[in-house]
Order: C-alpha cells, then sequence, then structure tokens
C-alpha cells in the first residue's frame, strides 16, 4: 500500500507570537467575518502571500525579457481576476501586490451569504451552510470558506432541500426586521462609543456597569475638590459683623 500520506500545514503561522497590534488586528476581522478561529485567516493570509510571492518573482524574470513569464503573468491576473479579487481588463502585477486580506475574506461564501441577506449575522451564514441549507449553481456547498468565483454570487441561495426555500419560513419573514435592528443597535453602539471617547470616559463595563478608569479618575478628582472646599469653609473663623448703630 506504500507510505501513508501525511497533509501538510495549508498556512503560515506568524513569525513572533506576541505582538499586540497583530493580535488586535486578528480579532476584529475574526469578529467580523465570523471566523471560527486565527487558523482561517492565517489561510487566507498565506494565499495572498503565495500571489505577491508570485508577483514579484514574475517581475524580476520579465526584467529579462523570459517569454515564460509573460505567459505565467497572463495566466496569473486571469486566475486573479476569475476569483473576484481583480478586475477582469487592465490589472498588472503591482495590483496583484497590493491585495489585502478583506479582498480574500470577502470572496468567502459565508460572507457572500451574510451580505445577500440570507443570514442575518456571518454567525448564522456559517451555520446555515454547515447545515447544508445553501447551494451554489444548484449544488449544496457546506465549507464556509468555499471561495467564490466571479459570476457566482448571483446564484447562491438556499438549497431547494431545504426548509429555508419556502418563502413562509420564520427565518425568512423575520430577516428584515432583525437586520434593522442590528442596524439600529449598531449605530447606537457607535454613537455611545464616540460619546464616551469626547467625555474621555471608558463607558459601562462588566456586569457590575462600573465606569471607565479615566471617567471614574475625573470623578474622583471632582469629589475630592467639592471636599477640600467644604473643609475650607469649616475651617474659617467666625467673623464679627458689626450690628448697625442706632440713630
Amino acid at each position: 500500500m506504500g507510505d501513508p500520506k501525511f497533509p501538510r500545514r495549508s498556512y503560515d503561522t506568524p513569525s513572533h507570537p506576541w505582538q499586540g497590534e497583530r493580535i488586535k488586528e486578528e480579532h476584529i476581522l475574526c469578529k467580523e467575518y465570523g471566523l471560527k478561529n486565527k487558523r482561517e485567516l492565517w489561510k487566507a493570509k498565506t494565499i495572498l502571500s503565495n500571489y505577491r510571492k508570485q508577483s514579484r518573482d514574475l517581475q524580476a524574470r520579465l526584467r529579462t525579457g523570459e517569454q515564460q513569464a509573460k505567459i505565467e503573468s497572463t495566466n496569473l491576473l486571469r486566475h486573479c481576476a476569475r476569483a473576484g479579487l481583480l478586475p477582469m481588463e487592465g490589472a498588472t502585477l503591482d495590483d496583484v501586490l497590493g491585495l489585502h486580506t478583506e479582498s480574500l475574506l470577502n470572496r468567502r461564501l459565508q460572507t457572500i451569504v451574510f451580505k445577500k441577506g440570507l443570514a442575518t449575522s456571518p454567525n448564522q451564514a456559517r451555520q446555515l451552510i454547515f447545515h447544508g441549507h445553501v447551494s451554489v449553481e444548484g449544488r449544496k456547498v457546506t465549507i464556509p470558506g468555499f471561495l467564490v468565483e466571479r459570476g457566482q454570487e448571483e446564484l447562491i441561495s438556499y438549497n431547494p432541500a431545504s426548509p429555508y426555500a419556502n418563502e413562509l419560513h420564520p427565518l425568512r419573514v423575520d430577516a428584515p426586521k432583525v437586520m434593522e435592528a442590528r442596524a439600529r443597535r449598531l449605530a447606537r453602539e457607535a454613537r455611545h462609543k464616540r460619546e464616551n471617547d469626547v467625555r474621555g470616559g471608558g463607558g459601562r463595563g462588566g456586569r457590575g456597569g462600573g465606569r471607565g478608569k479615566v471617567g471614574f479618575q475625573h470623578k474622583a478628582t471632582r469629589v475630592v475638590e467639592k471636599v477640600k472646599e467644604v473643609a475650607d469653609v469649616v475651617a474659617e473663623p467666625d467673623i464679627a459683623v458689626d450690628e448697625p448703630k442706632g440713630e
């Protein structure tokens, strides 16, 4: 039978495990796109890294006038255009170097299902895909990280064999209301965050509902100043008031 095959890891891990800015950025992306873990994010970064590496190599080979490099450059640009990462016409190898992580994350089936309104959140879109309720070109797809090619966005819909295909399903009936409520909640949270930033406070946090550190310090300073003012007034000696003399 031969030796068993050991699949290689399909992603590259960060060079340093503890980098505050990178960890914060990865946390924001995972929450925004509903990723299960950071491995899915690292896979997207690895794919783009391979594209950029191939673009740099081709640019170096094109300077020497190699004919094979021209063919490979055309194939790379056509592949990126078919994947929806670049426009069909007018793209260059420099555009490949300008691709960022969000460019590939926006092509994931999970993201497109959410943006098409088939789900009310990225996490719900992931659940629908895993349970086989979503189809692409009439074929059931259960992989949230499936990369949707150009032209397939309009062919994404509910699986005909799924109960969600019924327009009277409660999810489809309440989906617009849920999306509207979610938009209002996000706008309200953004407004509260701006107000807290202007005041310098951290808002409420945790179950206790305590204020932020900066806001608490500001309030404590005002209380101390008020106590000092009261103490100074109490400590002042009584001032004798002369009674008016009679006529």
